[in-house]
């Protein structure tokens, strides 16, 4: 017992190390970030385009950390060269993420990381703004010093919800290859190819998870089964200057580890998710922070082995509305018949304060949730989350977010009336 006590510390201070190094490798360097702002989006604050340009900025203070400057500077330099000059745009990162829990039925800690290979080629289209762009994402995720990853730990404590479902352990996968067409007339996009339904799914300015929120409670609706990365296609109209229209269908059995596999399992197995929102808007600019929308999915029967459930459809509402570009409150809800969701019904509410000069970040919510029956079966008990948490901007490219979960009547979990679930996340951005 005191071996597995004293190798467990071990693993949290080996993890604290490596995310206190982070920033001794950084610098708040940056050359022209104009060149990135002409980058082709079309989706939600977690989509390539959208890291290239929130990446870019150039708002922290100098004084936190200078780094240093010299050492990367013809690095940045070159990089917005190439965006400038060849409409090529490009960027890595790595997130680190661990998290304890005060409670377990199973394991109590898990540990994951991700490194990030993406970018965006604007190849045609250039002369009349009706753009093609090629958009690419490659990840690595894995298990960093546990023996779970921090997606497991919701389910290994009895809580029916992942609380960080982005750190899973599959290794290599291909999350985004897919070609983005924009008409600037009718501001009509659309895209195809591997797509993440995620990226302009239900979308609202606090849905990136590399950033913001960890629990899937307060991303992506927990209410709909969006599924993995893989083939798929979407489109976005602009009906007026405040209306829009967003559709799409994608590989209900999308595995972004198995790439061979992925037409196969589009073509040949046949089993969709679709999802159509309609939405008010104040601008095109402002689409996913000032965003009223609702949305309604339809998903087939998954028949595959490991991976089967019902078909089912489902509702989804949301609200989010930036004031002073300071605060976003947000209120959320869902509701789903069957189709393999996590929840049948669930609501959140809850801020975002933003610190403009410093690009620092509060988040606060709170979630109420009905574990789905078709999925757990009948008789769990309703759940409440609140997750609350400081992104801290050390740098440019460096952001330590602590972050606390608090777990009341976890759904799985006789023994414990609630729990807490302590994180912290570390993102290194070039």
């Amino acid at each position: 017992m005191a071996t597995d006590i004293n190798q467990k510390r071990l693993r949290i201070i080996q993890l604290t190390l490596l995310m206190g190094l982070f920033p001794l490798m950084l610098s708040t360097a940056r050359a022209d970030n104009t060149a990135f702002d002409d980058i082709p989006e079309f989706g939600g604050p977690s989509t390539v385009g959208a890291d290239l340009k929130e990446d870019a900025k150039s708002k922290v203070p100098a004084f936190r950390f200078e780094g240093i400057d010299a050492f990367l500077k013809p690095y940045f330099d070159s990089k917005a060269k190439m965006a400038k000059d060849n409409n090529f745009a490009y960027g890595f990162d790595y997130t680190a993420m661990y998290q304890n829990a005060s409670d377990s039925l199973g394991e109590d800690d898990a540990g994951g990381g991700i490194f990030r290979a993406f970018g965006s080629w604007t190849l045609t289209g250039l002369d009349s703004g009706n753009t093609g762009t090629l958009v690419y994402k490659v990840e690595h995720r894995n298990r960093l010093g546990t023996d779970i990853s921090p997606s497991s730990l919701g389910f290994e404590t009895g809580y029916v919800g992942l609380t960080a479902p982005i750190y899973s352990n599959y290794q290599w996968g291909l999350t985004n290859l897919y070609w983005q067409q924009k008409f600037k007339e009718t501001q009509f996009n659309f895209v195809a190819g591997v797509v993440d339904a995620t990226d302009y799914l239900d979308i609202y300015g606090l849905a990136n998870p590399w950033t913001s929120f960890s629990n899937l409670a307060f991303l992506t609706n927990a209410s709909i089964p969006s599924p993995n990365q893989g083939l798929g296609a979407a489109f976005g109209w602009m009906a007026s200057d405040n209306i829009y229209l967003v559709g799409g269908l994608a590989d209900a059995n999308g595995d972004p580890s198995k790439p061979e596999d992925m037409v196969d399992s589009f073509f040949d197995d046949a089993e969709y998710f679709k999802h159509f929102e309609i939405g008010y808007i104040s601008s095109f600019d402002r689409r996913y922070f000032d965003n009223i929308h609702l949305t309604l999915w339809q998903v087939d029967d998954k028949t595959n082995p490991g991976n089967t459930a019902p078909d089912g459809w489902g509702w989804a509402f949301s609200y989010a509305w930036f004031f002073d570009d300071k605060w976003m409150p947000f209120v959320r809800m869902g509701y789903a018949d069957e189709g393999g969701a996590l929840y049948d019904k669930n609501i959140s509410v809850g801020f975002g304060h933003y610190m403009a000069k410093s690009r620092d970040l509060l988040g606060v919510g709170v979630n109420w949730s009905e574990p789905s029956e078709s999925s757990f079966g009948p008789g769990l008990k309703d759940q409440y989350t609140i997750e609350a948490y400081y992104r801290y901007q050390l740098s440019q490219n460096v952001a330590l977010t602590p972050d606390v979960q608090y777990i009341i009547d976890p759904s799985n979990n006789p023994n414990e009336d609630s729990l807490w679930i302590l994180g912290l996340r570390a993102r290194l951005s070039l």
